[in-house]
């Protein structure tokens, strides 16, 4: 295929809208109280630590009798811990004091936060290249020279936050780009494992696009792409029947080989 007008169809371009900020981590009071006792009882021993928990049983005797305290998650999660840490030291060799560096349960929280962290890192770093990908197709698309760019592997994600910023509007130009790279292997679609990947993550009319013009292209090589508007028009419109068309075509490629 030879790519000389661009987006094959033509269409106007809608207004993109704003990214919207990641929303902040809601408070959990219930990791709260337990973290209060765990800096408290922190070298109790068990004498002491019974203590405590005669107060926190107290205490949430007389909250039990108000009303707007009955669902204190973090009153009922400070009782947990003060009797979970108990039950850990009278099961321990006498003398010993409660240290959080030593509690397995203390440890393997800590473990999963840090992997959790981690994970929202990549996640945020991820986030941030997408948007600003985005930014850069948006960029080509209003110079008009989309065609000259290659996908990117993380490119159908992309595409998606095109569509979100649009108001999930469908970006037309962005799709046949897509169709076109992924019918011509360029770009990372080079790769047959990204082109199987992109069947997940792209579309259906998208693919539908993008098999139709590999068909053509057998049919008639060298066509250019702005001779095969017409399939972008199918494909928004009847996308089954585009379908249906590149697989006809398909097979009758490999009854005729």
């Amino acid at each position: 295929m030879s790519s000389r007008t661009w987006p094959p169809g033509g269409g106007a371009r809608r207004p993109i809208s704003p990214r919207v900020a990641a929303p902040r981590e809601p408070v959990d009071p219930a990791r709260i109280g337990r973290g209060v006792v765990r800096r408290r009882a922190k070298g109790m021993d068990t004498g002491a630590v019974a203590a405590a928990l005669e107060d926190a049983r107290f205490d949430a005797r007389q909250d039990s009798r108000h009303e707007h305290l009955a669902d204190d998650d973090r009153g009922r999660a400070e009782l947990a811990e003060w009797e979970r840490l108990h039950q850990l030291l009278a099961a321990a060799a006498p003398g010993t004091v409660y240290d959080p560096d030593a509690d397995d349960v203390v440890q393997a929280e800590l473990a999963a936060d840090a992997a959790a962290a981690a994970a929202r890192k990549a996640e945020l770093r991820e986030a941030a290249r997408i948007a600003a990908r985005a930014d850069e197709l948006q960029a080509l698309r209003e110079l008009g020279t989309l065609e000259q760019a290659e996908p990117r592997e993380g490119d159908e994600a992309v595409r998606d936050e095109l569509t979100r910023r649009a108001g999930g509007y469908v970006q037309g130009d962005v799709d046949a780009w897509l169709a076109y790279a992924l019918a011509a292997h360029l770009g990372h679609y080079r790769d047959p494992a990204a082109r199987q990947r992109a069947a997940g993550l792209l579309t259906p009319p998208l693919l539908a696009h993008a098999a139709l013009l590999t068909e053509l292209a057998h049919l008639a090589p060298g066509v250019g792409v702005d001779q095969l508007a017409f399939a972008a028009r199918l494909t928004t419109t009847e996308p089954e029947a585009a379908g249906d068309l590149a697989a006809f075509l398909a097979c009758a490629r490999s009854d005729a080989s």
